[in-house]
Order: C-alpha cells, then sequence, then structure tokens
C-alpha cells in the first residue's frame, strides 16, 4: 500500500501541468482551448480526488497540502478565464 507521501508525489504532475498551463510555460498549440480547459479540469479533479483518500489517509494528514490545494485555485480560475 503506497504511503501519504507516495500519493502526494504522484499528484505532482497534476500540480506542474495546472501551474504550467496558467503561466505559459507549458503551451499546448495542438489543443483547442476547450480541450486544454478540459485537461486542466481533469487535474483538478484528480487533486480534488486524491486530498480526499482515506486509505492512505491524506485527507486527515498534516503533510502540507498547500501547492495542491492553490493548484486546485489556480486550475478553476485558468477555467473560468478561459
Amino acid at each position: 500500500m503506497a504511503t501519504v507521501a507516495e500519493v502526494l508525489a504522484a499528484a505532482d504532475d497534476s500540480v506542474t501541468l495546472i501551474n504550467g498551463i496558467d503561466d505559459g510555460s507549458i503551451v499546448r498549440s495542438d489543443l483547442t482551448q476547450e480541450e486544454i480547459n478540459d485537461m486542466v479540469q481533469r487535474n483538478v479533479d484528480h487533486l480534488e480526488i486524491i486530498l480526499a483518500y482515506t486509505d492512505p489517509d491524506v485527507a486527515g494528514s498534516s503533510d502540507d497540502k498547500s501547492s495542491y490545494n492553490n493548484a486546485i485555485t489556480t486550475g478553476n480560475a485558468y477555467i473560468a478565464a478561459n
């Protein structure tokens, strides 16, 4: 079984993608804006699911989850603006 730290580390790719799309460091000119928004939404959903895990207990863990919460906020704002 994975540990909380391992589960959170696996979510880092979603944080990187959301933040990269938002700040322009990841450019997907091969996708429409709708497709980019869908991709960002899938990653926001993934992070929300990860943060709700109870086995391992990510939800109750005292590990720093601010980067994941910030990425969720950033992703939602990006979608709303685009």
